[in-house]
Order: C-alpha cells, then structure tokens, then sequence
C-alpha cells in the first residue's frame, strides 16, 4: 500500500515536472515572437545617401547644437520639414508626436527643421508659441534662411526623410499621408538598430490617429502676395496686382469665376501678402472644398459670410466665435469646416485696418 502510494506520486511528480517545462517553453516562446517581431537582413547601403549637416541654422529650440549633434549618433532620425502656417504640416503634427512619445526611448530622434514661407514665420516667438499649441517637445531647429532645406534639395512642404543609425536616408515621403508606411519604416530601422546594438525591440501596434480626408478636386492654394502668385494668380480684379502699391478696388463683376478672388476696399500690394489701409474691405471668393483656412498677420476683426448670410453653426470653422473671428496672432485660422465639399460664396468682411491676408488653403 505504502509502495503504491509512493509510486503513484512519484509519477505526477514527473507529470507535473513535464507540464511546468512546456508551459515555460511556450511563454520563452511568446516572449522571444513579441521581442524579435522582424526579421533584420543585411541592407546594400551603396545607393543611400548620407543625410546632409544640419546647417544655418538661426535658433535651436529644445536644444543645443552640441546636444543635436550627440544625439544623431547611433539614432534614428526622422527630419521633418514643416512651418507652422502650412495647414498640409500641422495635419501631420499629431502623428509626429505620436511617434516622439512611443519611440523616443527606443532610439528614434525626431527633428522638426522650420523652414518658413513667410517672414513672420522667422520669429522664436511665434514657432515657440506654435510648439506649444501643438504640444511638440522634440528639437526643433529654425532654418530661416533655408539653407538646411537646400541641403536636403527640397522643394516642398511637409517633407519627411528618415535616416538610419548610420546615416542614410532609408525613408522620403512628401506630403501628408502614408501614416502607417512611415511608422513601419521608424519601426524597421529601430529593429536594424537593437540588432546592430545587441538590444531587443519590442513589437507594438502602429498608431491609430484618424487622418484628414481630403477631396477628390477642391480650390488650389490662393496667394494674395504678387510674388508668391506669380505665374498663378487668380486675383479677379481688372486692376490685378500693382507691386508696392495702394490700390483701391472699387468693385467686382456681377458674375464671380470659382477659384478666383475679388477685392474691395484699398490695399496695399506687398511681396507676401494684401494689407488692408481703407477703415474696412473684404474680399469675395467662390471656391469648391469642404475647408478653409486662411494666413493672416495683424490684430483686428473679420466678420465671415458664406452664401450671403453670416455662415451657419454646421459650417463654422474652429477658429471662429458663432461668425466672427479675432485676428490676434500671426497664422493660419480655419473659418470654414463642413462633411461634404460644395461651391460657395465666400466673403471675408474686415472691419480693422492693418490686417493682412497672405493665403487661402483649402481641404
């Protein structure tokens, strides 16, 4: 009976012992699939370039160029050309610091290069200002005079180009969208590099942010400076652009072609923009899209009309208190926002003078 007994355990001991080691197999298992998620192959690097030096740069914020520098060794970056005006930039913003808070720690170093388009974009003040509305807290450098996006030879705005911990560009999207592809890229180049340096890296889900849904056709980019809409004007009015000149635009015709604008009111014809000198103006405009936005400078009042009527609560812009809209910083304001893009008439009605236009973006 005793020997029975004994027998009895000794075989659940050995039963027991078998089923602990299986178990812990499987979990070394799942840990080792979570840990090593990608497969890292040799990479030819002899057609990558290596990204260009950080250069002219007339402010650093978050950093110091020593520190910048440090930091680039052994990362991975992701350089982000923006400014912070460019309505195409900070729909991407949300997404870029996404990626700042999950992978910051796992070796990618995101640097936002500030190219501006404007002049008022060139002041700390107000990319700092911008930083914070848009809750960025990795480095930012400002390239004012452009000379790091001419090493870059860019054109366009935003533009992301993701280099390697050695260096080389691996990644180049222009534009928004394309979230996922770009986080895969972070996410592969970060695996190459744990690999490079012995480490793990853990596999993670990608971002999920919802992204803007652009329309099939809608109004291109209005420039209401004589040099940036220089061989794409669109202003309506017989009297078109007088370089450095105040004109008064008495009026507009009966009929209003879309994509066109139409001044009322005396305005000064500056480089960048249309300041307004007259006690009040506006300006008319029939677009197709289903946003709006707008780049203004100054402190003043612009009253917003859509279709003749002070615009409607389902159309009202962020930006906006019921149809108004206080200008009080230099950027970018959105006044109009709707589901389904139409043609409508728009009429910015500005009672303030100083107040300047220098862009319509649409959506």
């Amino acid at each position: 009976m005793m020997k029975s007994e004994i027998k009895t355990a000794i075989i659940l001991g050995i039963v027991i012992a078998a089923g602990v080691s299986l178990v812990s197999v499987y979990l070394g298992s799942i840990e080792q699939e979570a840990v090593q998620e990608f497969t890292v192959s040799p990479v030819d690097k002899s057609n990558f370039r290596v990204a260009p030096e950080i250069v002219g740069i007339a402010e650093y914020i978050n950093t110091t160029p020593e520190e910048l520098n440090t930091k680039i060794q052994d990362s991975v970056v992701l350089y982000d050309i923006w400014t912070y005006s460019c309505i195409n930039c900070i729909r991407t913003l949300p997404f870029i610091t996404a990626w700042d808070d999950k992978y910051s720690d796992q070796g990618l170093l995101i640097i936002g290069i500030h190219s501006p388009e404007f002049e008022f974009e060139k002041d700390p003040v107000n990319v700092i200002a911008a930083m914070e509305k848009h809750g960025i807290e990795y480095p930012v450098v400002m390239d004012n005079d452009m000379d790091t996006w001419k090493a870059f030879e860019n054109r366009y705005w935003p533009r992301k180009y993701i280099a390697d911990h050695e260096g080389y560009i691996r990644y180049d999207h222009i534009g928004e969208g394309a979230y996922q592809e770009t986080e895969r890229v972070i996410q592969e180049l970060l695996a190459e590099r744990a690999f490079a340096m012995q480490s793990s890296m853990p596999s993670q889900d990608l971002v999920e942010l919802e992204s803007f849904q652009h329309t099939s056709s809608r109004t291109p980019e209005l420039y209401l400076g004589y040099k940036l809409a220089a061989g794409r004007s669109q202003l309506g009015n017989d009297e078109g652009f007088r370089p450095n000149q105040s004109i008064t635009y008495s009026s507009i015709p009966d009929t209003l072609d879309t994509h066109k604008f139409y001044m009322v009111g005396t305005w000064q014809n500056g480089p960048e923009s249309m300041k307004l000198e007259s006690d009040s103006g506006a300006i008319h405009l029939q677009y197709f899209a289903k946003e709006v936005n707008i780049v203004t400078e100054g402190v003043g009042t612009i009253e917003v009309y859509l279709d003749g009527e002070p615009i409607a609560t389902n159309y009202q812009g962020y930006s906006l208190d019921d149809y108004i809209l206080e200008v009080s910083e230099p950027g970018l304001y959105n006044i109009v926002t709707s589901d389904v893009a139409g043609t409508h008439m728009l009429e910015l009605r500005i009672t303030t003078p100083g107040v300047e236009i220098f862009t319509y973006t649409f959506g």
